[in-house]
């Protein structure tokens, strides 16, 4: 039986004061260097922006005093897992994510990033990049969902 449910996701666009993007490098990059936003699951009846900050937090240590929350996009973004992975992730139970995006300043520091905030850590590098080179640093099956939030939130950064 093939999974038909999408796995509800939320993603954060983090921006720095330069309008930069943070990203971070997989740790189980097995097969090409990607690089991707902080992104994650929704836990059952949890609000999409507490969740937000949650894996915000978890994956890369940065606390909501660090961030304002600018917008969100009003439709979620689905995309299908490639048919080698469908049934293997998430314990076989969806075909893809169904993901809504939040667009967040970071009035942080470097100091404030923390990729070892949860365990296991999900990134074990990052960086800040120009928002444009977003969709190319990306595996390709997301590239899609990466050049939506790009231009979902493209005036506001």
């Amino acid at each position: 039986m093939t999974p038909t449910d999408y796995r509800p996701c939320v993603g954060i666009m983090l921006v720095n004061e330069a309008g930069q993007a943070f990203v971070g490098r997989r740790i189980d990059n097995k097969e090409g260097d990607w690089w991707q936003m902080p992104q994650g699951g929704v836990d059952e009846g949890e609000d999409l922006t507490e969740a937000a900050l949650r894996e915000l937090a978890e994956e890369t240590g940065i606390t909501a005093d660090k961030i304002s929350v600018i917008a969100r996009l009003e439709e979620a973004i689905r995309y299908d897992l490639p048919e080698e992975l469908i049934g293997t992730l998430w314990g076989g139970r969806f075909r893809g994510q169904e993901q809504t995006w939040f667009l967040a300043r970071f009035s942080g520091t470097e100091e404030d990033v923390d990729l070892e905030a949860h365990d296991p850590p999900e990134f074990c590098e990052f960086r800040w990049i120009d928002p444009e080179h977003l969709p190319e640093m990306i595996i390709p099956f997301k590239k899609r969902v990466y050049r939506a939030v790009l231009e979902g939130f493209r005036e506001l950064v």
